[in-house]
């Protein structure tokens, strides 16, 4: 009986270490895009191209060593695109821990707004937290001298529901990994397209090479492989924990913009996060 427990706990230990390395990649795209955007003279649009081309690279790369073609859908890609400019545009203002707890609120509050509208019913206890969620998104952009401005916020909310139509788009594909190689594949050159219309339009477009190396690492390493390593960690995961795990993403990239990038966490912040991060945990909870 003893000699299968070793192999199942390095197994679930295995897991646990996936998982924490995979929350800290999808938290290191907005401490990159952030530490880019406001330390180096890239401009919002060009980060996006190089980080949407290098993660469409990376995933190429990983497709083709698999032996399978890039799959994928342009509805898909055009959500990823407008997610993806739309959060390099918002952290040109906004600090990495505001900015990293509106796109995830966001992106829940569509998933779950979605599931109401498809049917779904909340419990008493699910509603409060639906609640309290929402709640603490409107006090974190209420007026006042710490509050976000409301322009970049507001991308950075439609950057969030983005990424929830293109998760909910997502459910049920048979092979993830290649889905997301063909949708990286398809939005590079959507935003290659955003670039060479603002440069008409006389906006300057900047290339510098450390933010260029910022981007690739979002794009190739933090986006691309980070995707890959959650899509294989996720079938040992249930579905709530999954779920909940989640909510770590905007704390650590609070936490890395205070490392990083010297930002402070207002009181204004943390309590938004704690009724955020807090209510969509009692959604989670009662699914």
């Amino acid at each position: 009986m003893t000699t299968p427990a070793a192999p199942r706990t390095r197994s679930r230990a295995a897991v646990y270490a996936l998982t924490a390395l995979t929350m800290g990649a999808f938290a290191a795209n907005s401490v990159l895009c952030r530490l880019a955007l406001a330390t180096t003279e890239i401009d919002a649009a060009t980060f996006t191209a190089v980080r949407l081309g290098s993660g469409a690279l990376a995933l190429w790369l990983v497709v083709r060593a698999r032996a399978r073609p890039p799959a994928g859908t342009w509805a898909s890609a055009a959500a990823l695109f407008v997610y993806a400019s739309a959060f390099s545009f918002a952290y040109l203002t906004l600090s990495t821990g505001t900015g990293a707890l509106l796109l995830f609120g966001a992106v829940q509050l569509t998933m779950i707004g979605t599931g109401l509208a498809r049917g779904e019913r909340l419990s008493a206890v699910q509603a409060l937290g639906a609640a309290a969620a929402m709640g603490g998104l409107v006090y974190l952009v209420l007026p006042g001298l710490t509050a976000p401005p409301l322009g970049p916020a507001a991308l950075m909310a439609a950057s969030g529901v983005a990424w929830g139509i293109y998760s909910l788009r997502g459910r049920g594909t048979r092979d993830a990994t290649a889905a997301t190689a063909g949708n990286f594949l398809r939005a590079a050159p959507l935003s290659v397209a955003l670039g060479l219309g603002l440069a008409l339009s006389g906006t300057g477009l900047r290339l510098d090479g450390l933010g260029a190396g910022y981007a690739a690492l979002s794009g190739a390493l933090t986006s691309g492989l980070g995707y890959v390593v959650w899509y294989a960690v996720l079938p040992a995961l249930r579905a709530a924990s999954a779920a909940t795990v989640q909510l770590s993403v905007p704390v650590l990239a609070a936490l890395g913009g205070v490392a990083l990038l010297g930002e402070p966490v207002t009181l204004r912040l943390a309590l938004a996060a704690v009724a955020v991060l807090g209510g969509i945990a009692l959604v989670l909870r009662g699914r």
